[in-house]
């Protein structure tokens, strides 16, 4: 979903000015085609509000939260298999 949320984005394009030593870095090790998604994903993290991508991957990280969770879905799993119908 983030993919195709990102891909019907507006693009800005903007100038900036930087040292010549810092430029002919970023080509030499992000590539002279990539510099702008290079500083993009930099600077993404501090000035845009992803925090519900964030929360997502912070519970998934959480592997004690996971584990009950499944333990918990699969005791419902087996409390329905036991009703009379």
């Amino acid at each position: 979903m983030t993919s195709v949320l990102k891909e019907l984005a507006v693009r800005k394009k903007m100038t900036i000015t930087m040292d010549e030593a810092v430029y002919e870095g970023l080509v030499r090790v992000v590539g002279r085609r990539k510099i702008s998604a290079f500083i993009e994903s930099l600077a993404r993290p501090h000035v845009v509000g992803d925090d519900l991508a964030a929360g997502y991957m912070a519970m998934a990280e959480d592997t004690q939260r996971e584990q009950e969770a499944l333990e918990w879905s699969e005791a419902l799993i087996a409390d329905g298999t036991h009703e009379a119908r």
